[in-house]
């Protein structure tokens, strides 16, 4: 409890006690009364002032103790908004590093294929030279057009993969996961090329 309130509690108490003796002790003076009839009076003022001044320190500490738990109340609420707010950037950092982490998976496997789209690409041109500069049989040029064709599925393929994962990155309930043909066709696209140089 704060002193300030008891202190302006006990100030109001003496303040009624003070105006409680002009009225009840007047200027002129009354006529004399018997000891018994004046002790008898004394008791009863005195019971009065107890009984006004056990009012006015109820009345003051009730007032006190409103201001006191109306104070708590709102700390206790000023608490809770806050617990709330540190809740809810909590969420969104949460929120903001996944998405992040998103991104990041995103991009990682839209630059896997564009290197074997690339690399597809190189092999691709790669078989053309081979054929310009190699001078092999049939079984050699059907070998090497079939790795010309696996060459370029592997390139249709990563660039279809690309489109998909870019359409997927803004749905967060899909994994980011590029599929193993675009790989799979380059490898035999590239090994086909290379056995025709064998014939």
């Amino acid at each position: 409890m704060n002193f300030n309130n008891l202190f302006r509690a006990y100030d109001a108490v003496m303040a009624v006690r003070d105006a409680t003796r002009k009225f009840t002790n007047p200027e002129t003076a009354a006529p004399p009364q018997s000891p018994d009839a004046a002790l008898s009076q004394a008791n009863a003022q005195g019971l009065g002032h107890i009984t006004q001044l056990t009012g006015v320190m109820v009345a003051a500490l009730k007032e006190a103790f409103n201001r006191d738990s109306s104070r708590l109340e709102l700390e206790r609420a000023q608490l809770q908004e806050q617990r709330r707010q540190a809740e809810e950037q909590r969420r969104h950092a949460e929120e903001a590093l996944r998405l992040e982490l998103r991104r990041q998976a995103v991009d990682r496997e839209l630059s896997r294929l564009r290197l074997l789209a690339g690399t597809s690409l190189i092999g691709w041109i790669a078989s053309i030279v081979t054929l310009a500069l190699h001078h092999g049989g049939v079984a050699s040029h059907v070998v090497l057009a079939i790795g010309w064709l696996l060459l370029l599925g592997a390139l249709g393929a990563a660039f279809d993969a690309q489109g998909r994962i870019g359409a997927r990155a803004t749905d967060a309930r899909e994994a980011i996961n590029s599929p193993a043909l675009p790989l799979w066709l380059l490898v035999v696209g590239l090994a086909a090329t290379a056995i025709s140089l064998l014939f």
